[in-house]
């Protein structure tokens, strides 16, 4: 869980600043539901992810 919480803000900032970065510049906050969800996606991509690396079969 750790790890796939800074994965998601490592990546999340990185995805506000290309996608949304112009309207930060210019003094305007995105809407709050697509900040949740650039963070939400990466998190729950490397939850899964680090779930099935663990997964034995």
């Amino acid at each position: 869980m750790l790890r796939a919480l800074k994965v998601a803000t490592l990546v999340g900032t990185i995805l506000i600043l290309i996608n949304q970065g112009d309207q930060i510049w210019a003094g305007n906050m995105p809407p709050f539901w697509k900040v949740l969800l650039t963070y939400l996606v990466p998190y729950l991509v490397s939850s899964y992810a680090g779930a099935q690396a663990t997964e034995t079969e």
